[in-house]
């Protein structure tokens, strides 16, 4: 699960770099964390077969009108109603510095790539109430997150961005992927005597 994630404005600029298909700058207007029904910074495809970034609030709203939908998860979103239009026909990309979970104890533990100041995480996204709104794609942890949580984003690799958001059977492949190994930091370290 994915419940909050954060920007910094070091992230914009290499989202920039990366994205070099952007027809202006991105600018992540709500730097810090970005929490469920907030207005956050999306990439999305265009016409023409270019990426574009986008505002929109994050979650679903859930059926019964309490709450909202916030993540979908890869292996069943094709399956579930909610989900499945739009992870085949409106799929985005979540652009962060990193996501929080916390463990059973209430202990927050930020998660971040090793190897690259920007981590994209699969996303899609539908239209209520005249509001363009997503989700977070979500997978089994892979060993670097499983020690505090069983699920994590869906996370891309900067050359999988126009294959996750163009490529229907591309997509499909990335779905059943498992994310690469994640840096996490706690809050604080336990100390051991031994």
């Amino acid at each position: 699960m994915c419940g909050r994630y954060y920007v910094d404005e070091e992230t914009a600029g290499e989202i920039q770099r990366l994205v070099r298909t952007l027809d202006r700058k991105l600018r992540l207007g709500n730097a810090g964390d970005i929490v469920p029904s907030q207005c956050a910074d999306v990439l999305r495809g265009k016409d023409g077969g270019s990426l574009t970034d986008e505002k929109m609030f994050w979650g679903f709203p859930r059926f019964e009108g309490k709450g909202l939908l916030i993540n979908a998860r890869a292996e069943s979103a094709l399956e579930r109603k909610t989900f499945r239009e739009s992870v085949r026909h409106r799929r985005c990309v979540i652009p962060a510095k990193g996501f929080y979970e916390w463990n059973r104890d209430k202990e927050k533990f930020s998660y971040e790539r090793a190897d690259a100041p920007v981590l994209f995480m699969a996303g899609c996204y539908d239209r209520y109430q005249d509001q363009d709104r997503f989700v977070i794609l979500t997978t089994a942890a892979n060993p670097s997150v499983a020690p505090v949580h069983d699920r994590m984003p869906l996370i891309l690799e900067p050359g999988e961005l126009e294959q996750w958001v163009f490529d229907e059977k591309g997509a499909e492949a990335i779905l059943q992927k498992t994310p690469v190994m994640l840096r996490c930091s706690g809050e604080y370290e336990q100390l051991r005597l031994f």
